[in-house]
């Protein structure tokens, strides 16, 4: 048995995670969690990152001795080094207002289709090159001389040491999937310079040791080992995929997001694929994520924090009594993107499209699984016909396999059956690479099939025929 440190950064929260790997066991046990809340400052949404920090050192301490740690985060955010390799400033929040109206002075120089075809990335407003257009011309921009995406740069104050993790940089916008490196057309028609980033790393790869300042802050006793995982969460939680090998299958990676979709081998690339709004990130052992994003478990979060932090499980027994598929709103809307109001915004999407107004708790909790619920449907659904390849069995990995409605909801619209586990699925995936260096498991399938045998997973089995959900989902594109 070896153990390894998963830090596992999500976007309302961080987790040190300890798996302890052998040949045929993998257990994982939390070390300690804590929260991440973003801070609102004149300047606009930023992430606390020294607090952020502050909890992987405690998270490491608590850890005890361990022989690697891996680092992943949510994607796309980074923060800047000057000279001397000092932070210039807390790193800006994704949903921040400041790459609002930016998409179209992209494409006026670099049109959608053609930023498609190079770089296989989805539109969102939030990509790392819509951030950096928009930071064109401040100041920390004009002083910084190294960019580090957020995995990167905690392990650069772990180690001292830099560099730039793949499955991370593919949601940059800036890399070719077909190439897997940079693709410096785009960069420099958009004036963006790409010697601000560090050298690409890749999942397995060492990315240093504990300095001896971490060693004394922790307790720990060194050397102690830092390997790039997949840094990207969602990387790291489509490795933990539990899926037979050769089964054919669809994930679904809950919790703020959904990110639901296919593992292919190479990129798809065509238009109707940019017209889906599907994305090609990339992931391990030379594997491409094929996913569409959708809004998820976020809608949930924002009403309950509205509500005052009413008991989930009393929500969930009301949303399960409201009558289904009352009112659907389509959960990969922009429009609910930013923090604040999100009943009030869920019941003028309802209004706005003729539908009953949900009112209570109950009925806004519903209206919200089911929504999700039809957008995994259509998001499995398209991926299917895009890529041209059929599945049979749709894996729920993430914080929302908890959620037991929303994964039978799951299977009623996809028409599929759901297999809902592991929940820490991108800690697991993180502890999987780095157990892969040590020789402890094999290949991808290797990996999967040990998850299999040590895991917890759930079954749900659809129920009646997909004919209410075709017929919600007319609502949404017929309006």
């Amino acid at each position: 048995m070896m153990s390894y440190a998963a830090v596992d950064l999500g976007a309302s929260s961080g987790r040190v995670m300890v798996g302890r790997v052998g040949p045929d066991s993998l257990e994982l046990t939390e070390a300690h969690r804590f929260a991440n809340r973003p801070v609102r400052t004149p300047e606009g949404l930023r992430w606390d990152i020294l607090a952020l920090y502050a909890g992987v050192l405690d998270g490491l301490r608590a850890a005890g001795q361990v022989d690697s740690v891996g680092i992943d985060s949510w994607a796309v955010d980074y923060g800047l080094l000057d000279a001397d390799g000092a932070l210039l400033g807390n790193p800006v929040h994704y949903r921040d207002a400041r790459t609002e109206g930016i998409a179209e002075k992209v494409w006026a120089t670099v049109p959608a289709e053609e930023l498609y075809g190079a770089t296989g990335l989805q539109y969102a407003p939030f990509n790392t090159l819509y951030q950096l257009t928009a930071a064109r011309s401040s100041a920390q921009l004009a002083h910084a001389h190294r960019l580090l995406l957020i995995p990167d740069l905690l392990t650069y104050w772990l180690t001292g040491e830099q560099g730039t993790e793949l499955t991370n940089a593919s949601t940059t916008q800036l890399i070719d999937p077909r190439t897997r490196g940079w693709s410096y057309d785009i960069a420099a028609r958009l004036g963006i310079d790409l010697d601000l980033f560090a050298p690409l790393r890749r999942p397995g790869d060492r990315a240093g040791v504990l300095r001896p300042e971490v060693l004394e802050e922790t307790g720990l006793t060194g050397p102690v080992p830092v390997t790039a995982v997949g840094s990207h969460d969602t990387a790291s939680a489509v490795a933990a995929v539990p899926a037979a090998h050769g089964e054919r299958f669809a994930y679904i990676c809950t919790g703020t997001w959904s990110l639901a979709g296919l593992e292919l081998d190479a990129p798809v690339l065509t238009e109707e694929s940019r017209a889906a709004n599907f994305t090609n990130e990339l992931g391990l052992d030379g594997t491409v994520r094929y996913l569409r994003n959708i809004m998820g478990l976020w809608l949930l979060q924002e009403c309950v924090r509205a509500w005052g932090e009413p008991e989930l499980g009393a929500l969930l027994r009301d949303a399960a009594k409201a009558p289904a598929l009352r009112s659907v709103v389509d959960a990969g809307d922009a429009a609910f993107l930013a923090p604040g109001r999100m009943p009030e915004r869920i019941a003028e999407a309802c209004r706005g499209s003729g539908q009953p107004v949900p009112v209570s708790p109950g009925e806004i909790t519903r209206c919200i699984l089911d929504s999700l619920a039809l957008a995994h449907r259509r998001a499995v659904t398209d991926a299917q016909r895009l890529a041209d390849r059929p599945v049979d069995v749709v894996h729920v990995v993430g914080g929302g396999t908890r959620n037991a409605l929303l994964c039978q909801l799951t299977a009623d619209a996809c028409g599929l059956p759901v297999v809902a586990g592991p929940t820490e699925a991108a800690a697991l995936g993180n502890v999987l690479v780095q157990a892969r260096t040590h020789g402890l498991v094999g290949d991808l399938a290797g990996a999967r099939e040990l998850l299999t045998r040590t895991q917890p997973l759930t079954r749900y089995e659809p129920r009646g025929d997909t004919a209410p959900w075709r017929e919600a989902e007319a609502r949404l594109t017929d309006r």
